[in-house]
Formats: C-alpha cells, structure tokens, sequence
C-alpha cells in the first residue's frame, strides 16, 4: 500500500481508502455485517488506514460496525465522519447556512458520532453537503473552530455535492478548509478542471469518492444484471442507463494490461493519477472487493497516452437526480 500526505494537514493515508456507505445498509439492501466486518479488518491488514463514514449511513450503523472493529483490534486507522444536513436536503437548497448547519446541530451530531464510533476525537469531520454561497458566511468557521478547541475533531473539511465540484472552490479559497471530498472517476473527470488546482494552491486534500461509479467502472456488470430489492442501484441504473453503462465500460478494456488485471484496477489508477488527489475511497463491502481494489496501489501508474485517451470516455450525467 502506498500513502499520500492528506493537504496540509500532517496525515499520511492510505491512497486507497474505504467507504462505508454501503456498509451502512440503508439504500444497499440492508446490512450485511457478515461480509462487511471481515472486509474491514482485512482491508486493514492490508495497509488501509483511511475509513469514511457519516451518520446517516445506516442511522449510525456504519459508524458502530467500523467502531466496534477499531476497538476489538486495536488497529490504527485515521476516520473521518459526516454531519448531515439539518433540513436533510440533498443537495442544499438554502443560501442561508443557519437553516442547514446551525452549530448547536453540528455539535450535536458530532457527539453522536463519536459515541457510535467509540472515539473521543475524530480526525476528520465534513459536511455531508454544501452550498457556494456559505463560503463568506461564519458559522461553519464558529463550529469547527469550537469542535477543535473542545479536541472532538482534528481537522475539517466539505463533501461536495453530487457532481457539482466547482462549489466549493470558493471554500477552498479561504485556506480553512483542510479537506475535501468529491467524485471523481472516469466519467466524471470535471474536479480536475478548477476544484483541483484551487486545492493544490491551497494545499487541501483531496478524497475521491464513487471512483467506480457504484460499481458501473467495475467491468462486472452486464445488460442483464439484476440488483436486490431495497438497493438503489437498480434505481441508479433504471432503463437504458445499464445497458449504456455497461457499453462504455467494455471500451476500456484497453486497461487490462500488465500489471492492471480489472478495468476496476484501471479505473482506480486513473483516480489516483492527479497529484492533488490524497485518496480514493471505493466501498467495499467483501474481501473480495479490498483484495482487487487494494492491487490498484503501487506498481506502474498509468501512460501520460493512456491518460489522454481515457479523456474521449468523460460521461457527464447525473444519475443520482433520479
């Protein structure tokens, strides 16, 4: 495994971290703590360091299952969580930050998490959403100014809203934001355009979320692919979405060369070729899934030709919108 300084903030993480998400259950079927808590114990055997969370994932049941793990093997890992919007609305629609943030519900959730996590500090807490216009307004500075100062978070940062990068550019541009997170993938190429060179100015880290486009970059899929009731892929890919899906991840097969033995591996190579990313967090809720996903670290990264060809399959769309 192979780290990365996480932006200015000292921490070296694993640059193939783990979401949670799906650990969580909610929106993947229902929990399966019997595949994903021996996922989580070997991707840390692995080397992975970097556990991403958020208190809704599961209502907290994604921060107790990684707490629980933390605490039966002792292993070191860096976690980072998420509070969520008071109002719940995905993503912001209110200018006013008071309406999604007020810093007493901050402090609340925070509490919350840290209790389900079995921790008495968290290195690293985001909001779960964001909107541009809070980057001139105070109080998220006030909440993570306080949060620190109480030693219940060491460093703070954004999850920026589903493929609308650009958002917090301005956040970035204060130089108070130690982190943040977005998706970035084969299909989304748009951070690199101006997200990542503001956080490479201002010395933010970078997470890269969905890096295998809930699982459309794997290469396993195909037109017949079914998914469990209760998981919202079968929203997410509804009608020709997986037929497309599936069309324009056969045509990067050219990945599947030497020392890459999945388009899952390239597609993670990809992600971590921009020098501003700090770590990708694919979610991985089997063994299997940590054995494939960690062979992405180390060996060759991928040719300066191959990353200019993988620029012709950047899809933009917003398959979460509905």
């Amino acid at each position: 495994m192979q780290y990365r300084e996480l932006g200015k903030t000292g921490l070296r993480v694993s640059e193939i971290g783990l979401g949670s998400w799906g650990i969580g259950g909610t929106w993947w079927g229902g929990p399966q703590d019997e595949n994903s808590r021996p996922a989580i114990i070997r991707a840390m055997e692995l080397g992975i360091n970097f556990l991403d969370t958020a208190l809704v994932y599961g209502d907290g049941h994604s921060e107790r299952l990684i707490g629980s793990i933390l605490k039966e093997t002792k292993q070191p890992a860096y976690v980072a969580t998420k509070v969520p919007p008071k109002d719940y609305h995905w993503p912001p629609d209110n200018p006013n930050i008071l309406k999604t943030f007020p810093v007493k519900w901050v402090k609340e959730c925070v509490d919350k998490s840290l209790k389900n996590l079995q921790l008495e500090q968290v290195d690293l807490l985001q909001y779960h959403v964001w909107h541009k216009d809070w980057a001139s307004q105070d109080e998220w500075k006030e909440a993570k100014e306080k949060l620190k100062a109480e030693g219940k978070i060491l460093f703070f940062g954004l999850s920026l809203n589903d493929h609308d990068p650009d958002c917090g550019v301005d956040a970035v541009a204060t130089g108070e934001i130690d982190c943040v997170q977005v998706i970035y993938n084969i299909f989304d190429q748009s951070p690199e355009q101006n997200l990542f060179p503001a956080c490479r100015k201002h010395e933010t880290g970078v997470i890269a979320r969905c890096p295998l486009d809930e699982s459309g970059l794997t290469g396993k899929l195909t037109s017949k692919t079914t998914f469990a009731e209760g998981d919202f892929r079968g929203r997410y890919f509804k009608g020709k979405r997986l037929t497309e899906t599936v069309d324009r991840a056969e045509k990067l097969k050219f990945l599947v060369r030497d020392d890459v033995r999945s388009i899952a591996q390239g597609a993670l190579k990809f992600v971590l070729s921009p020098p501003a990313v700090s770590t990708t967090i694919p979610g991985m809720r089997r063994s299997e899934h940590v054995e494939e996903n960690v062979r992405a670290s180390g060996g060759s990264p991928l040719s300066e030709d191959v990353l200019e060809e993988l620029k012709k399959h950047a899809w933009p769309r917003n398959f979460y919108g509905g």
